[in-house]
């Protein structure tokens, strides 16, 4: 039975070697990660670009994309990585917000986590409650879903 996935977390990486985060991805996503299992990522950089470039590389799942205003508008880190994946994505949704600010963040959580049947997430360890990967996984949480919860 296919199923939808949501890889949501942290921006801050740089505390981690890319090897590290590879080794984590081909831990907790990899047997998510089907032909028949869709993936949505958030666009953003860390662990959104992170995602996508290993799923790109490493799995045939369907990629989606979900920014909240549009790609042009993300930094340069995760329009690189949208642009060295663009064979791989099969959609990208840009939800249009007037203001990248908060409540457009959430939106964009939102939006997939309501298509998704589990949310995999990476918060920044030791962080708990007020980041955006958080409120992603509190929001799957209030809506019954599946989380599996990995600090990095």
């Amino acid at each position: 039975m296919a199923l939808t996935a949501v890889i949501t977390g942290t921006r801050k990486t740089g505390h981690r070697e890319p090897a590290w985060f590879k080794s984590l991805f081909a831990r907790y996503v990899a047997p998510w990660a089907t032909p028949d299992n869709r993936f949505y990522l958030g666009g953003a950089r860390g662990i959104d670009s992170l995602s996508l470039l290993w799923l790109a590389g490493n799995s045939q799942s369907p990629l989606t994309v979900v920014v909240p205003g549009a790609v042009a508008q993300q930094p340069a880190e995760a329009r690189q990585a949208i642009e060295r994946c663009r064979d791989r994505i099969e959609g990208i949704v840009e939800l249009a917000a007037d203001e990248l600010r908060t409540p457009a963040f959430h939106a964009r959580n939102r939006y997939m986590v309501d298509r998704a049947d589990i949310v995999i997430g990476f918060p920044l360890e030791g962080s708990a409650g007020a980041s955006g990967t958080w409120q992603t996984i509190n929001y799957a949480a209030s809506r019954g879903k599946p989380r599996l919860i990995v600090p990095v």
